[in-house]
C-alpha cells in the first residue's frame, strides 16, 4: 500500500523538534515524534550527513536499478523528518541552529558529554532564549557517573548491560553469550527518550517550563532485563543462558517436529494439561513431577525431553494446526520473508510504501509505526529525507533568511542544499 501526505490533524501538530541525532537510538525517537505529526527538522553534517546513510549494502535502487546513497539502514529510522546540511563547526552555523531552537518546542542530541557546550548548544545556554525548550540528551551512559565520557554503541550497552550474559544457547549445548540481531537497545532507548518527551510536554502544558533529560543506553539496557532483572534483584542468583527456554515457564520454548522447528509457548497448567492430551500422552500431565508449573520448571531437563520425542513424530504443520484447534499457544519461526508476508502483517500496514524521488517507481519500501490512534493516527509525511533536501525551505521559512544571504552560507561551506548541491 503506498501512503502519501495525510494533512488531518495529529496528536503532535503544531510541535517542532529540531534534531541533531545519528546512528539509532536518536533518530528512532524524532522518527516516532514525526509520524505523530511533529515537525521534525534532522541537522546533518554537509558533505557526509548520518553516519548510516553509508551503512550498507543494502542501499535503495534506482530506476536503473543501482545503488543509491540511500542505505536501508537509515532508511529505517528516518522518515517524517526534514534534513538540513549545516556545519556546527562554524560560529554561523552554530548561530542558525541556535536561532531554530528559539523556535522549537524540543531539541534532541546524541553528541559526546559537554561537546555541545563548546558550541554554545547546550540546554543551559538555549534555555535562557526559550525557557520552554525541552530538550533531551541521548549518550551511551548518562550526563553523571563515572562512565559518562564513554562513547556508547548499542552493542557495547548489550554486553555491559548483561542481555549478552542471557541470550544464546549454554555453555554445555557450545553455546556462547550472543547480542540481539538488531540494535534493540537503540531502539528501546529511542521509545524511552519518545516517551519521556512526551511526559515533559504535558508538564510544560501544566507549568509553561521546559526541563532537561537525560537518557542512557546502558540505563535503558538495565531496564529492559525486566523479570530476569528483578529475578536476579530479588534471589541474587546470576540466570544462565537457556537458549530459546524460558526462566519461568514450562514448556515455552521450541521443539523439533519431523521437518523442521516451531514454538510451544504453554502458560498454565490448563494448557499444559490440553497440550499432552494433543501429543498423545495425557498421563505426563498427570505426574506429580510436572503437574504445575513450579514443579515443571524445577524438572524441565526430565520434562523437556519427553515433549521432544512426542513433537518429532509428526510435522510443524501438523503439530501447528493441532495446538491451534485446541487453543494451545504455538507458531511457527518464520524468516522476515515469511513475517511480512503474513496476511496480519498486511492487514496491520506493517510493510509500507512510501513515494521517494530516488528510488524505483519514486518509491521507498518501509516498515510500518505499529501505533494505532482512532482519532489521531500516524502519518507518513515525508519519506527519508535527502541530505540538505530541506536546508534552503528552512532557513527561508524559519529564519526569514535571504535568498542572497543563503548563497553566500553556501559559498562559505557553512550550509549544503541538495538541490544545489545536485546541480553541480
Amino acid at each position: 500500500m503506498t501512503h502519501n501526505t495525510n494533512t488531518a490533524l495529529q496528536a503532535l501538530s503544531g510541535l517542532r523538534v529540531l534534531d541533531l541525532t545519528r546512528i539509532l537510538a536518536g533518530p528512532t525517537c524524532t522518527q516516532l515524534l514525526g509520524d505523530l505529526g511533529a515537525d521534525v527538522i534532522k541537522v546533518e553534517r554537509p558533505g557526509h550527513g548520518d553516519d548510516t546513510r553509508g551503512w550498507g549494502p543494502p542501499f535503495l535502487k534506482d530506476q536503473n536499478g543501482n545503488d543509491t546513497d540511500e542505505s536501508a539502514y537509515f532508511l529505517s529510522a528516518n522518515r517524517s523528518k526534514k534534513s538540513i546540511a549545516i556545519d556546527l563547526s562554524q560560529p554561523d552555523g552554530q548561530k542558525i541552529i541556535s536561532d531554530i531552537a528559539k523556535q522549537s518546542d524540543v531539541l534532541v542530541e546524541n553528541f559526546r558529554v559537554g561537546q555541545l557546550a563548546r558550541y554554545n548548544l547546550d540546554y543551559e545556554t538555549l534555555k535562557q532564549q526559550n525557557e520552554k525548550l525541552i530538550y533531551c540528551s541521548i549518550t551511551g551512559f548518562g550526563q553523571t557517573g563515572p562512565l559518562k565520557y564513554r562513547p556508547g554503541y548499542d552493542f557495547m550497552a548489550q554486553g555491559i548491560g548483561g542481555i549478552m550474559s542471557l541470550t544464546g544457547f549454554p555453555d554445555a549445548q557450545e553455546g556462547e553469550p550472543t547480542k540481539v540481531g538488531v540494535g534493540i537497545t537503540d531502539v528501546v532507548c529511542g521509545m524511552y527518550a519518545c516517551t519521556a518527551i512526551l511526559s515533559a510536554l504535558h508538564h510544560r502544558h501544566q507549568t509553561g517550563q521546559g526541563q532537561y533529560i537525560d537518557m542512557a543506553l546502558y540505563d535503558s539496557q538495565l531496564a529492559w532485563l525486566i523479570n530476569q532483572g528483578v529475578g536476579y534483584l530479588i534471589s541474587g542468583e546470576v540466570p544462565p543462558r537457556r537458549g530459546n527456554e524460558h526462566p519461568t515457564i514450562v514448556p515455552y520454548g521450541t521443539f523439533p517436529a519431523s521437518d523442521k522447528t516451531f514454538i510451544i509457548a504453554v502458560g498454565n497448567d490448563t494448557q499444559f494439561a490440553r497440550l499432552c492430551q494433543v501429543l498423545g500422552a495425557p498421563k505426563i500431565a498427570q505426574d506429580l513431577r510436572f503437574k504445575h508449573n513450579v514443579d515443571r520448571v524445577r524438572n524441565r531437563s526430565e520434562l523437556l525431553p519427553l515433549l521432544n520425542d512426542l513433537t518429532a513424530k509428526q510435522t510443524a504443520e501438523y503439530w501447528l494446526t493441532q495446538l491451534e484447534d485446541n487453543h494451545i499457544p504455538c507458531g511457527p519461526i518464520n524468516n522476515l520473508q515469511d513475517a511480512f508476508d503474513n496476511p496480519q502483517a498486511q492487514h496491520r500496514n506493517m510493510s509500507i510504501t512510501l513515494q521517494h524521488p530516488l528510488g524505483q517507481n519514486n518509491e521507498v519500501s518501509l516498515i510500518g509505526n505499529p501505533i494505532q490512534l482512532s482519532q489521531t493516527p500516524v502519518s507518513y509525511k515525508l519519506p527519508p529525507p535527502l541530505r540538505g533536501e530541506h536546508t534552503r525551505e528552512v532557513l527561508q521559512d524559519i529564519l526569514r533568511i535571504s535568498e542572497s544571504d543563503i548563497r553566500m552560507l553556501e559559498q562559505d561551506g557553512i550550509i549544503e542544499d541538495y538541490h544545489v548541491s545536485k546541480s553541480k
